[in-house]
């Protein structure tokens, strides 16, 4: 292990993160036409009606402390997204609002499991702008307190090593990590990009070059 591993986690890195997308998002959100809500994301199957009702529930199960075993598997995910189907987008925003504000202190509280919940909501954010057309999709205020999580996810996920060289950004980033005989991997590019490769969503009209490893390899969510 070299000292790129040796990253302290901050407790309360998700909170900041989820408090700042909810200051930026909320405002789009509710003053969004009702028609908006129904175009399709890059996550199979939902719309941006959907993401938003799995990000509420997910946030809440946090706050409330409901978190049974299986909770965040698919089907749960598509339970928790069925029990909102008939709610009024309102009410599903309301509790949103709700998770990004309260679930920060919990997740705090843990032992850092949670904290990919967190990140994995700073996404679904950038896949509703991607769905609206908005700009800033995966990036924006909360991309430099994404990118700490993004690190700690790929090697939670095991992914393999990788450094990355981003544009505008002071110094390469390590992630994933390191496989005994093969060398580091090698990417250039955007932030958003990174953050669109290893959460496996579109890459279309985005430029960055990866050597020595497969997009297939560092994706967080199999």
């Amino acid at each position: 292990m070299d000292s790129v591993d040796e990253a302290v986690r901050d407790p309360w890195l998700p909170d900041l993160l989820l408090r700042t997308e909810r200051d930026a998002l909320l405002p789009l959100l509710r003053r969004a036409p009702e028609a908006a809500y129904g175009l399709r994301t890059a996550c199979p199957g939902w719309t941006v009606r959907d993401v938003l009702a799995h990000c509420a529930a997910a946030l809440v199960r946090i706050v409330e402390g409901r978190l049974e075993e299986g909770v965040f598997l698919p089907a749960a995910n598509a339970a928790d997204v069925a029990e909102r189907a008939h709610r009024p987008v309102a009410r599903i925003l309301d509790e949103l609002e709700r998770g990004l504000t309260e679930a920060g202190p919990a997740i705090a509280a843990g032992d850092g499991t949670l904290d990919a919940v967190a990140l994995g909501e700073w996404i679904h954010a950038g896949d509703v702008r991607d769905a609206w057309g908005e700009p800033g999709a995966y990036g924006g205020d909360g991309l430099s307190l994404a990118l700490p999580l993004l690190r700690t996810a790929s090697r939670k996920r095991d992914t393999p090593r990788l450094v990355a060289g981003l544009d505008g950004h002071a110094g390469p980033v390590f992630l994933g990590n390191e496989v005994p005989g093969r060398p580091a991997a090698r990417f250039d590019g955007e932030a958003t990009t990174l953050i669109r490769l290893y959460s496996g969503r579109p890459l279309v009209a985005t430029r960055y070059a990866l050597v020595g490893a497969t997009e297939a390899e560092l994706l967080i969510y199999r």
